[in-house]
């Protein structure tokens, strides 16, 4: 899930991203490396929260190619602008004809009427804390906590996010700063310490050194 934007598009640098890169750069050895290659990229917004859930439920545990072929598949049943109320009415006849397996058409029918019931509050997001809208992401089934973190990186564009249950990041750790030996959540966390208040940023760059196509749920 990294999304990049180059200078020359409309979609301005989260507020925080040039004060945290010079931090970064002056703190991390690695990153003072790293960030250099994609100084001309940044973290962009999503879309519409319902649609970047959708999305993260869709592609959990499949690669980013399979993941897009199926949310395609979706979009298009579900008149290629999926909302919470088209995706009840496709449930209503069979929402796996889409490819889902029926575990992730629960959940996304479980997103959906969270929505549509008015279970969340998305509108008062960015006025909660990370933790207050974890909790109230996780409440919704198929959604764990590394759903919820990708999402307060992704929508949100907190700048403080490290989201140690994510594979990549684990494994950008281990390439960068243990020579490519196993690493765990402890260590990561320790190497992430020196990053605070800026984690977001520097897992985003870290996700950059592994995989340099720009993909996003």
């Amino acid at each position: 899930m990294i999304t990049a934007v180059a200078p020359g598009h409309d979609v301005a640098k989260p507020p925080y991203w040039d004060e945290a890169v010079l931090a970064l750069m002056k703190r991390d050895r690695i990153l003072k490396k790293l960030i250099p290659s994609h100084r001309s990229e940044w973290l962009a917004p999503s879309p519409a929260p319902f649609i970047t859930l959708a999305r993260a439920i869709v592609g959990h545990q499949i690669s980013v190619k399979a993941a897009d072929a199926m949310w395609q598949r979706f979009a298009q049943a579900c008149g290629d602008s999926p909302t919470p109320q088209r995706v009840i009415q496709l449930a209503q006849t069979d929402i796996t004809a889409t490819g889902l397996s029926k575990r992730k058409g629960d959940y996304i029918l479980d997103l959906a009427l969270h929505f549509d019931q008015e279970k969340v509050r998305p509108s008062q997001w960015h006025a909660m804390d990370d933790e207050a809208v974890v909790a109230e992401l996780c409440a919704i089934r198929g959604i764990g906590r590394w759903t919820a973190e990708m999402f307060l990186i992704f929508n949100l564009q907190r700048p403080d996010v490290l989201p140690l249950d994510d594979a990549s990041l684990i494994r950008a750790i281990s390439l960068h700063y243990f020579s490519g030996e196993p690493v765990s959540r402890f260590e990561a966390r320790e190497v992430a310490q020196a990053w605070a208040p800026w984690r977001t940023v520097a897992t985003w760059y870290l996700w950059r050194s592994l995989d340099p196509a720009s993909v996003q749920y």
